[in-house]
């Protein structure tokens, strides 16, 4: 299995800290989303991983460059943002030998990796995606998904009021290579997955329902309660604290902002 990471926003939300540091390694208790998502992934069998890069892009490089996981990951930098769908859409390539892992490696997440693969293998003939689902307390945030009598998901509201329950997409996904044909009917270089590609197939999606931990730490308040809400132990990764203390000592600003997050235990 593969398993294609999604890097490369510029995390507004998370200003000023994002000004220092990209929204992928923002620290929890010290180690950065993505040593978390790079370390679980490849423990679960993963094979091979595609990072993409834009906003702090050489940051990023530098740290894949230096972690212990460097021989799994290829980075693919993007000038322009491309969407979710887009990012796909430009690794055609990569993504188009078999089903692969897509997610956004800016969202705080804990899933047994195996079992997910496995509902995905389980899946209906017609369906092409698995979605990972998690309950939200935010859900007019949120993509909100109803299931149908078969277990495929047959609505979708994104970001709307009042929406129809709490069970929300949490943009993880197994995708078959098949989408790509979708992707390339759009005619053009940007795609957005939840808001192009999930509406166009209704009924062809299963889920996979997170128990475990799922945040999104978008903002500076979600990213604070990750510090002490995400279970203990569960960050630890055979790299990342290091590299990121050295980081903020290099950067005064950025040392104090996490310090002021108790997002690393700064000595």
């Amino acid at each position: 299995m593969k398993a294609l990471l999604l890097a490369a926003g510029v995390g507004s939300r998370l200003r000023p800290l994002t000004d220092h540091l990209p929204k992928c390694l923002a620290p929890v208790r010290g180690v950065p989303l993505l040593a978390i998502w790079l370390h679980r992934l490849v423990e679960a069998g993963v094979t091979d991983i595609l990072v993409n890069t834009h906003h702090h892009a050489s940051m990023v490089r530098e740290f894949i460059l230096q972690s212990p996981w460097r021989d799994r990951v290829l980075i693919a930098h993007e000038p322009e943002l491309l969407g979710t769908g887009g990012t796909v859409l430009a690794n055609a390539d990569w993504c188009a030998c078999g089903p692969f892992i897509l997610a956004h490696a800016d969202n705080l997440s804990l899933f047994e990796v195996e079992a997910f693969v496995a509902t995905h293998a389980a899946r209906p003939a017609s369906a092409e995606i698995t979605m990972m689902t998690f309950d939200t307390t935010t859900p007019e945030s949120c993509g909100i998904v109803e299931l149908g009598r078969d277990g495929t998901v047959c609505a979708f509201h994104e970001k709307v009021a009042n929406p129809p329950g709490r069970r929300a997409n949490a943009a993880v996904y197994v995708f078959e290579p098949s989408l790509l044909g979708l992707l390339r009917s759009f005619g053009r270089p940007f795609v957005d997955i939840s808001t192009e590609i999930l509406p166009q197939r209704l009924g062809r999606m299963v889920t996979f329902h997170n128990d475990w931990y799922h945040r999104d730490i978008g903002t500076i308040q979600s990213l604070g309660e990750a510090q002490t809400d995400f279970p203990a132990g569960m960050e630890n990764t055979p790299f990342g604290l290091g590299w990121l203390e050295a980081l903020s000592a290099a950067q005064p600003p950025l040392r104090g902002l996490l310090a002021g997050l108790g997002a690393m235990p700064l000595r």
